[in-house]
């Protein structure tokens, strides 16, 4: 009686484990829907798309992950899409020859990318192929509701901001995007010789981007942030340390922050200060080049407390060199945290200061600053102020064609006119000629932009003025050759009343041609050649006083009159 007792509960588990698995089992099962099956109106459309979520669609033709500049065609990158057919005639290689999804997945599309150097001019090939992944492990399709679709962001409240603090407040949220590891050095070795950097564009190294550990949400580190080109930062941050566990803590070795390459730069280390437990400073002489996080006692020394960088780069945006010096010092066990501090720098090496012309507005009688902006980069100024903006200079034997090379700078609110006289025979040719003409007057490298302001800063793209250029033709059809170039700087004060400052707001120059006709053989014609400069004030009339007349306002109490009324 008492075995048969045992079985009927054994078996009444058994039945009761199997009604606890059997959900389970029907939900993992994937439903499968018969292919004409009618939709029921009467079914809420949320509903019907929440029984059976959209498989994920991935466009690879579409991925590309070496794409960093935008609306612009980067090196190698043969999966750039504002890249042309004349850009990939001077690809040496692909920098991403294999563009892929998710890798995870049994089957995916692939784009392949090539360069067929044997076609004159090289182009580029593209292809689509199926890639099957060989593991046991892979994934089929892709059912997972919460990972089809993009979850927003949640916004800090005061009744969530708690939650949101635990969850993301702590040392460990550090964790970087997958865009960022871009190996391009075993992909691409020779891009590295081409590569040029704009202002704020990440600093790439080998293995993902140059970090400069900064606070996130608290005031503990995060190294997820990479530091911009020409961008100078300084940040503080707490680090989460002890001196049992000094030495697995990767963030306070000083390989953490020289152990990669930026492109084919090494980061050499500059300098070392030790610094004690009680504050005191040494400099370590040039043989200490490293040293690393060392346990002695109840002490752990050499932790990095201070990382600065400095960068040097040339004038079209390559990083040349690059140095790092360090603070190291030491903890004891009552310490649970340290603080880091971490600068970057930027030199443009072989150069010397652009000389301004005034502070902020122009000085009467200093050149104006002028400059090129190449594709997508800031403004590139020359530091000879007779290479700015400058016009043709008269000479005293008024011959224009010995006058070639003679120039003379535009200073600002001095109006200027200077020409010369032009011989011309009848074996002269109208294209030469013209161009010749042209060089003369504008001369060998007529700038793109004018700084607005006498101390405008190169990167500051928006305070620099593009020169307009006007083209007066009087007859397209024959020979034109240019005769006069006159330039018009529009400037306005700005500013208080009291000191104003000239700010230049608009430049043109107008380009004039004459019909060159074909001179009989043996006679000569002389063409005056004139270019002026001429600074034109459009400042409104500034009057004191005040944008409107104040007004009274006055409210009485309601019983102010009170007993008299």
């Amino acid at each position: 009686m008492g075995g048969s007792g045992a079985s009927a509960m054994e078996s009444m588990l058994i039945i009761g484990v199997f009604l606890l698995i059997l959900p389970l089992l029907r939900a993992a099962e994937p439903s499968v829907e018969p292919a004409d099956s009618a939709v029921d109106p009467a079914v809420p459309p949320d509903t019907r798309t929440a029984s059976r979520p959209p498989a994920p669609v991935t466009d690879v033709a579409k991925l590309c992950v070496c794409d960093l500049l935008v609306a612009q065609c980067d090196v190698n990158c043969c999966c750039d899409p504002d890249c042309s057919a004349a850009d990939f005639s001077l690809f040496t290689t692909c920098s991403v020859p294999v563009v892929t999804g998710d890798s995870r997945l049994c089957t995916q599309k692939a784009a392949v990318y090539s360069l067929d150097v044997e076609a004159n001019p090289p182009e580029r090939i593209f292809t689509l192929t199926d890639l099957v992944n060989p593991s046991v492990f892979c994934i089929h399709a892709a059912n997972y509701k919460q990972a089809l679709y993009f979850s927003p962001p949640e916004i800090p409240t005061a009744e969530n901001f708690d939650q949101l603090l635990k969850e993301f407040g702590g040392a460990t949220f550090s964790a970087e995007p997958d865009s960022w590891s871009i190996d391009t050095e075993s992909q691409n070795p020779d891009a590295n010789e081409t590569y040029r950097y704009e202002y704020g564009v990440p600093i790439q190294t080998v293995d993902a981007f140059l970090r400069l550990p900064s606070p996130v949400v608290s005031s503990w580190c995060s190294d997820a942030n990479p530091a911009g080109f020409l961008v100078n930062q300084a940040t503080k941050c707490t680090r989460a340390v002890r001196v049992e566990n000094c030495g697995s803590v990767e963030a306070v070795s000083m390989l953490f922050y020289i152990n990669s390459s930026i492109l084919a730069v090494n980061i050499t280390v500059q300098s070392i200060v030790v610094q004690s437990l009680s504050g005191t400073k040494t400099l370590l002489n040039g043989s200490d080049v490293l040293r690393l996080p060392v346990t002695l006692d109840e002490l752990c020394i050499n932790l990095v407390l201070g990382v600065s960088y400095h960068i040097t780069y040339t004038d079209t945006g390559e990083i040349i060199a690059a140095a790092a010096s360090f603070v190291l010092g030491a903890i004891n066990k009552a310490a649970l945290s340290i603080q880091q501090s971490f600068e970057i720098s930027f030199t443009q090496v072989n150069t010397t200061p652009v000389p301004l012309s005034g502070s902020p507005g122009y000085v009467v009688g200093l050149p104006l600053r002028a400059g090129f902006r190449p594709q997508g980069s800031g403004i590139i100024q020359s530091t000879d102020r007779y290479s700015q903006l400058t016009i043709m200079q008269s000479t005293s034997n008024q011959d224009c064609l010995a006058a070639q090379g003679a120039r003379t700078p535009i200073l600002f609110g001095y109006n200027m006119v200077s020409g010369c006289k032009l011989r011309i025979t009848a074996a002269m040719k109208c294209q030469p000629l013209s161009q010749t003409l042209l060089d003369l007057l504008k001369g060998q490298n007529f700038p793109e932009y004018v700084a607005s302001f006498g101390n405008s800063q190169a990167q500051d793209v928006f305070d620099w003025v593009p020169v307009i250029t006007h083209l007066h033709t009087a007859d397209q059809s024959s020979c034109q050759i240019p005769v006069s170039l006159e330039i018009e700087v529009k400037w306005t004060k700005y500013g208080s009343l009291v000191n104003p400052q000239a700010r230049i707001v608009n430049v043109t120059a107008a380009i004039t041609t004459t019909t060159l006709k074909q001179l009989p053989s043996g006679r000569q014609r002389i063409i005056p050649v004139m270019s002026s400069v001429v600074f034109t004030d459009i400042s409104a009339p500034a009057e004191p006083g005040y944008k409107a007349w104040p007004t009274i306002n006055v409210r009485l109490p309601h019983d102010f009159f009170f007993p008299f009324v």
